[in-house]
């Protein structure tokens, strides 16, 4: 069943539930509403005790995710459309990380920005040889990941890795993500990832479900405790989100121009 044009929905008689990001054209982009889409089926998939896995993946092979959908942004014009959106995102992934099932990351081609974000909040995450992965922003958008973002990507990476994924914008390769812990796994293109993906769903679908959702909603409570203890970060999404660099590498990036960053 689908449930919109751009995000596609179906369950098989297993409890696995499949959920693609169906913008090809677009490297399968984010815009808001898919965003929403997938908070909406996050409620759907709790709500059905016959789902005991989900894969999400992207359509075509080209990409997971881009990231969110640049236009997006055009409309944003105070300090509250910023920290609107980091909340907002924030909800998008602690709805994917509160789920009671294992939620599995099937990743070929380009995996950045909002995808990237949106594979680090799924529990496992598998890769094709081609995929590449990360936050080019500070080579293109100058916004900033919020920390709940920091702290779920150090978790998995270490922050060591994550200043060099961000600091040089460069985009790590499969093996890379393999050795870095980013990824689980990493198979050879798209028809043994989606093989692989029903595999490896199959197999956690047949295991103790109380026992998957403890380990999972543990290890999500562990990390809520340690992000309690720091500080807010509106100060620090404000600088970046309402800076004139950050209009500037909006309107470069849809320009195809290299932007010129001033530091303000």
């Amino acid at each position: 069943m689908s449930a919109t044009d751009e995000i596609l929905f179906d369950t098989d008689e297993a409890g696995i539930a499949r959920i693609v990001l169906n913008r090809p054209q677009a490297r399968n982009a984010l815009t808001f509403a898919m965003y929403q889409g997938l908070i909406d089926l996050c409620d759907r998939i709790e709500a059905d005790e016959r789902i005991k896995v989900v894969v999400i993946t992207g359509a075509g092979e080209k990409a997971f995710a881009a990231g969110t959908d640049i236009a997006q942004f055009r409309g944003f014009s105070s300090a509250e459309d910023a920290l609107g959106y980091e909340r907002f995102m924030d909800k998008v992934l602690g709805a994917l990380e509160r789920l009671r099932v294992p939620v599995i990351a099937a990743v070929a081609g380009a995996c950045t920005g909002g995808g990237a974000a949106i594979a680090a909040s799924c529990d496992l995450r598998i890769a094709t040889r081609d995929a590449r992965f990360g936050f080019p922003i500070a080579r293109t958008l100058g916004n900033c990941l919020s920390m709940s973002n920091l702290r779920r990507l150090s978790g998995l990476i270490g922050p060591a890795r994550v200043k060099d994924m961000i600091f040089t914008a460069r985009l790590f390769g499969a093996e890379e993500a393999l050795s870095a812990g980013l990824v689980g796994e990493v198979v050879e293109d798209a028809a043994a990832l989606a093989a692989r993906a029903t595999e490896l769903a199959t197999q956690l679908a047949g295991h103790a479900p109380l026992t998957l959702r403890a380990t999972k909603e543990g290890l999500r409570r562990l990390a809520a405790e340690e992000e309690a203890t720091e500080r807010p970060d509106d100060d620090l999404i404000l600088m970046c989100y309402t800076s004139a660099d950050f209009r500037e590498g909006m309107e470069a990036f849809l320009a195809k121009r290299p932007p010129n960053w001033t530091g303000r």
